[in-house]
């Protein structure tokens, strides 16, 4: 029976990679239009593929590194010998999923801008393609990784399930370790570009978005791939495999079964099924609103969201046993409070919707103002996601029985992450298709096709702009709900070691070493988005200086007489980005290390409920008030308020440029910060009952 259950994790991954090998051929068979159309999309994937080729030489330092400490720690003792192992498959799948996504983004660009001539849903449907292949390819590796360790760890070397998901909560924070980095650097990039890029171009020289006179333009379009692709690919796969581990942990604990570690992987391998019926009612008609296409997106996530809400129940009933059916519940709470999350984000940032219309309105009195609006929107929508979070924590909780069994009710809450994030499929997909619509509105721009083209993807792009902040909801709210399962997987990984009993024993809000600990956790979030803020200043400052020297120097540039220095502005990029992405890293991996050593195990619960409640309320705050002022200023693009060029537009594209590292640098990065935190002091929790001051 255990094996049959392992067994149909690995045919659930198999099948979601066939899927997006599938839509990747069909992909491909989309005419690239143009020579030209064909020669800048090629310039774009040149430049993705040579940063990421670099970013990937300096990771694997840091893997060697850890690597070794790890096999030390395996060498004393301290862990099983599988875990510097698993750590490195972690990060490798983490890597491989952004890295097949940004293959197939910049396949498709110049497809979905040759494909939006033909009409808006043939261009849909060609961004959708690229973006389900991402998504597929994400919930196959992730479920591949999980299902072959397990096999391994159950079958081949019989360990005990504890051991067993000890190996496995370090593939996570493998997985962890490679999105932050991924997802920094990347977001680095991205936004040093669209900044130097709108700042010089769109501001002060006047030019439209995508010039091809503009230097920048091409390292912005090569940033949308490299961060809003491969450094996406990498940070769901993470929230996807830490939602599944956390909850097989917690299964272990609570009822010290392996199906009830299976459990949470049979969910997620009927997630992919689910999730693949539900790319088929992904359709639109021309000339849709924004209204329609959100519907039309919103059709096959939520068909997928029926399925598996109805597929899990007879997975628990038959699992766990029909003693345990109301378990059921708690998965069903994740679904129905993701699918709540992302309404409540598509409220904020949807131009469709009152928030992000009034926020246009306030540019008429200025740039000032139009960013007082995007902060107090990001600060009110943070309201919505705790309720609906708290909700699903209190259903999750006693539904599993945790009024008798708090290890019974946290198994009930991490199964809501694994809930909400089931149909990741085909959620990623809605998400994953708007940086190639990006990259398809500025090839239309460069190459001078029909006003026409360049409307439908501006249309494709807005829509896609509303998806990725609805996409960043459902990680951030899932990863709140693994967070809450990983600390108490922490807290009992401590009372495994010897020793560590009577190390965790005082947990009250009054031991001084938890409320310090508390108030460090809350600082954490605070000081990684202010150095990773930082980083896109400094990058984006050499951009801006760049374009600035190109458009001064460079004769007959601003006629259209003479080709910018596109490469310059591209290596600028990179190397401020990968220059700048090492230390937030490091400060993650080295927190709950210190923080142990000093304070102790209490210290470290505390620390990692401060990062969890603070970090929580700050990636909402940042992702959603950056979405907003982007599609505020698409609003206004549109033709509202003065359209392009009018000093309401120059000053939406100021918050835009606010907005731009908010929602794509450090609000995103902050949800992995969170997990990575209680991923690093489960592993190194022997270390800190063995030798921590306190």
């Amino acid at each position: 029976m255990e094996i049959m259950m392992a067994l149909f994790t690995a045919v659930g991954a198999i099948i979601a990679l066939l899927f997006a090998l599938i839509v990747a051929r069909r992909v491909m068979k989309f005419p690239e239009g143009t020579d030209l159309m064909k020669r800048i999309s090629q310039s774009i994937r040149q430049g993705a593929n040579a940063f990421l080729k670099r970013q990937y030489k300096i990771v694997l330092i840091f893997f060697g590194a850890m690597f070794v400490v790890l096999g030390v720690m395996a060498f004393m003792d301290l862990l099983t010998p599988y875990v510097p192992f698993a750590f490195l498959t972690g990060g490798f799948f983490s890597a491989f999923s952004g890295f097949i996504g940004m293959k197939i983004a910049t396949l498709a660009n110049a497809r979905t801008a040759n494909a939006c001539q033909e009409g808006l849903n043939r261009g849909l449907r060609v961004a959708f393609s690229a973006g389900s292949v991402m998504g597929f390819t994400v919930v196959g590796l992730g479920l591949l990784d999980i299902s072959v360790w397990f096999i391994l760890l159950k079958f081949v070397f019989k360990l005990d399930p504890s051991d067993i998901t000890g190996a496995m909560l370090t593939f996570g924070m493998g997985a962890s370790a490679m999105a932050l980095f991924a997802r920094v650097g990347g977001g680095i990039f991205t936004k040093a570009a669209d900044v130097g890029a709108d700042l010089v171009g769109k501001v002060e020289a006047g030019i439209p978005e995508d010039d091809p006179r503009n230097p920048a333009v091409i390292a912005d379009n090569v940033g949308d791939n490299v961060g809003d692709v491969a450094g996406m690919g990498a940070d769901l796969y993470e929230s996807y495999v830490g939602s599944v581990i956390s909850a097989c942990a917690l299964g272990v604990s609570a009822f010290g079964s392996i199906k009830a570690m299976a459990l949470p992987m049979l969910i997620a391998a009927v997630g992919v099924l689910c999730s693949i019926l539900g790319t088929f009612f992904v359709r639109t008609k021309e000339g849709a609103s924004q209204k329609q296409l959100l519907r039309a997106l919103s059709r096959g996530t939520n068909f997928s969201a029926i399925l598996i809400a109805l597929g899990s129940f007879p997975l628990v009933y038959f699992v766990l046993g029909a003693e345990n059916w109301k378990i059921y519940f708690a998965i069903l709470a994740g679904l129905v409070g993701g699918v709540l999350i992302g309404q409540a984000t598509e409220y904020f940032t949807s131009d469709s919707y009152k928030p992000t219309r009034n926020l246009a309105g306030t540019s008429e009195t200025g740039t000032a103002t139009i960013i007082i609006g995007g902060l107090s929107v990001g600060m009110l929508s943070t309201l919505l996601p705790i309720v609906i979070v708290a909700f699903c924590v209190l259903v999750a909780y006693f539904v599993s029985g945790g009024s008798d069994s708090a290890s019974m009710g946290l198994y009930g809450i991490a199964l809501a992450a694994v809930g909400m994030l089931s149909t990741l499929g085909i959620t990623l997909a809605t998400d994953a298709y708007g940086p190639v619509a990006d990259n398809a509105g500025g090839i239309a721009e460069m190459a001078g096709l029909d006003k026409k083209v360049r409307e439908r993807t501006d249309a494709l792009d807005s829509l896609g702009n509303t998806t990725a902040a609805t996409g960043k909801g459902f990680a951030i709210g899932s990863a709140a709900l693994t967070a809450l399962a990983l600390m108490a997987s922490y807290i009992d990984k401590v009372k495994t070691i010897d020793g560590g009993f009577a190390k965790i024993a005082d947990l009250s809000i009054t031991n001084p070493t938890v409320l310090i600990g508390l108030f460090i956790g809350a600082c954490l979030p605070f000081v990684f988005a202010a150095l990773t803020m930082n980083s896109v200043g400094r990058a984006a400052q050499s951009v801006v200086k760049e374009v600035r020297r190109q458009f001064r120097e460079i004769t007959g540039l601003m006629e259209g007489k003479a080709d910018p220095d596109y490469a310059r502005c591209v290596d600028l990029c990179t190397r401020a980005s990968l220059r700048e992405m090492v230390f937030p890293t490091i400060v993650a991996v080295a927190a709950p290390i210190l923080v142990g050593l000093v304070l102790g195990c209490t210290g470290v619960v505390g620390m990692l409920a401060g990062a969890t409640a603070s970090g929580f309320l700050m990636a909402v705050f940042m992702s959603n008030s950056g979405g907003a002022w982007d599609n505020a200023k698409k609003y206004i693009e549109s033709g509202v308020h003065g359209g392009k060029g009018s000093d309401c537009h120059k000053a939406a594209v100021v918050g835009d440029t606010v907005g731009d590292p908010f929602k794509d640098t450090s609000g995103p990065a902050i949800n992995i910060l969170i997990k990575l935190l209680s991923m690093v002091s489960i592993v190194f929790a022997a270390i800190v009952v063995n030798f921590s001051i306190l």
